[in-house]
């Protein structure tokens, strides 16, 4: 599990902080919602490592992730940005997800397979910028396949794409994170995106979380 308890963070010149104290299942999307400037990025800059806490604890299966460095992290985010590179074919921005010095087969074969996963097995030698939003989306998942970490960060990851598209894309987020155990935390303005993925849910309110209503 992901533990956060009364983990503690204050923007300089801030009035008054955040305290934060969630927990987050293997096989469930945890989901965030408050409105802008509530903290709901600061939480996920504090897990992934961007923001150092100044306090609390946050741990992953009784282990303190605090002491790592962000690339030390068992953590994968995914914004609303897919963040690939355009001049890049889909495969290569996903070979930017494996160790460096993998083996060219092993690297082509682990490729194929993620794209084959989240239903792109056509598109490893095309460029990023001729793909749709929905697409480069797909990339960006299965480039966090090929990375293996078992937390996924979700940064409003649905708000550019059209209805059809986001209804797909979400889809498929919960059923790679059933399938992979992920503990999946999703930060998310839309209540129907919410509605539709999240077993449990929190609400930030006064720099707290605050539980809703889990299924």
């Amino acid at each position: 599990m992901l533990v956060l308890d009364r983990l503690t963070y204050m923007h300089p010149g801030q009035a008054s902080g955040y305290e934060f104290s969630m927990t987050a299942r293997p096989g469930e999307i945890t989901a965030i919602r408050g409105p802008s400037g509530s903290g709901k990025s600061t939480l996920l800059d504090l897990v992934a490592g961007f923001l150092a806490p100044a306090g609390g604890a946050l741990t992953l299966d009784g282990r303190s992730l605090i002491p790592l460095a962000p690339e030390e992290r068992p953590v994968s985010i995914l914004f609303q940005a897919e963040s690939l590179f355009e001049h890049l074919s889909a495969g290569d921005n996903m070979a930017l997800g494996l160790p460096a010095g993998t083996p060219a087969t092993e690297r082509a074969a682990r490729i194929a397979a993620a794209l084959t996963e989240v239903g792109l097995p056509d598109v490893v030698r095309q460029r990023a910028d001729t793909l749709s939003g929905g697409q480069k989306q797909r990339v960006a998942l299965a480039r966090t396949l090929l990375r293996n970490r078992p937390v996924l960060l979700l940064d409003e990851p649905f708000s550019s794409l059209d209805d059809e598209t986001r209804y797909t894309t979400r889809a498929l987020v919960a059923e790679l994170t059933a399938r992979h155990n992920w503990i999946t935390v999703l930060v998310s303005h839309h209540t129907d995106d919410v509605a539709a993925l999240a077993a449990q849910s929190y609400r930030i309110e006064g720099g707290k979380l605050v539980s809703e209503a889990k299924r």
